[in-house]
């Protein structure tokens, strides 16, 4: 037990020391400052090319929106998931040499893949897990408490990307472990794909319209995750799926599965779900509300 609390321990101050050198000594691959960047491209383009022209510059939630950017992509590991992440791979890794199966993993060498092959797979794959995590999330009643943060936005905006509980990171990345292990993606993630999700990702949540024409059976967007978030939707969609329009980058997934419903294009949707009025509007009031009693 001491050696897997040492191994938190020694990751979590790693995780310490890598953050601000990523924030001190920048390189092409800095998370921090492309995050910054992303989202200031953003809400640059919202000011210049607002979808809801009557929706405010600091719409509702913004400033708690602009906290969980940050905190969600730095500050949860920083105060221990990096560190009990590495103790439970270190877990992982002596059950697996005490079963035997260490040599067996991955079933795929994809370091030995050309580079653009190897990012390619891992866009495609993980969205394609974060696809069928989304949906459970909104089927099974204990996570669909976690997921309702996400879903209490009433005012959408690009920074609406990153406010969730941090238990979803968790439970995505729990269940998405095993298939990239499979195919040897580890916990590092690839950069270039990581950027590209999260561009697409505050795109979707950003108050701006573009025409994607064909290419929306392909790609998400603000007109297409609006009705994700709508307050209202068919009781038959509710029923059958809990949801609509559960892709993250790809829109791909929903029209294969029969989940995609744009009816129209409706900039002026009522967001959120049944009580989200009463719903907490700070941090720690998310952070407690999937566990209180209702």
């Amino acid at each position: 037990m001491s050696r897997y609390l040492e191994t938190a321990w020694e990751a979590t101050v790693g995780y310490a020391r890598y953050l601000w050198r990523d924030i001190t000594e920048p390189t092409w691959h800095s998370y921090f400052y492309l995050l910054l960047a992303v989202s200031l491209a953003a809400w640059l383009w919202e000011l210049a090319r607002p979808w809801r022209r009557e929706q405010p510059v600091l719409r509702e939630g913004f400033a708690l929106d602009g906290f969980y950017l940050f905190f969600n992509f730095f500050g949860f590991s920083l105060l221990g998931y990096a560190g009990v992440s590495a103790a439970f791979a270190e877990v992982r890794d002596d059950a697996f040499g005490a079963l035997g199966l260490a040599e067996r993993f991955p079933l795929f060498a994809v370091e030995r893949w050309p580079i653009a092959l190897q990012v390619g797979v891992f866009f495609v794959l993980r969205d394609l897990l974060h696809y069928a995590i989304h949906r459970v999330l909104h089927r099974v009643p204990a996570l669909w408490r976690v997921h309702e943060v996400h879903h209490s936005v009433r005012q959408m905006g690009f920074a609406a990307h990153l406010r969730f509980h941090p238990f979803e990171t968790v439970v995505y990345r729990t269940l998405e472990w095993v298939p990239l292990a499979l195919f040897g993606f580890g916990i590092e993630e690839l950069f270039f794909a990581h950027a590209v999700a999260l561009v697409i990702g505050h795109w979707n949540h950003a108050n701006v319209r573009v025409p994607l024409g064909p290419l929306r059976y392909l790609l998400n967007s603000p007109q297409m995750h609006l009705w994700h978030h709508a307050h209202d939707l068919p009781e038959e969609r509710l029923a059958k799926h809990g949801g609509v329009n559960f892709g993250l980058s790809l829109s791909l997934w929903d029209y294969l599965f029969g989940t995609a419903f744009v009816p129209r294009e409706d900039p002026d949707l009522r967001l959120g779900f049944p009580g989200v009025d009463r719903y907490p509007r700070g941090f720690f009031g998310h952070l407690v509300a999937p566990f209180r009693r209702r």
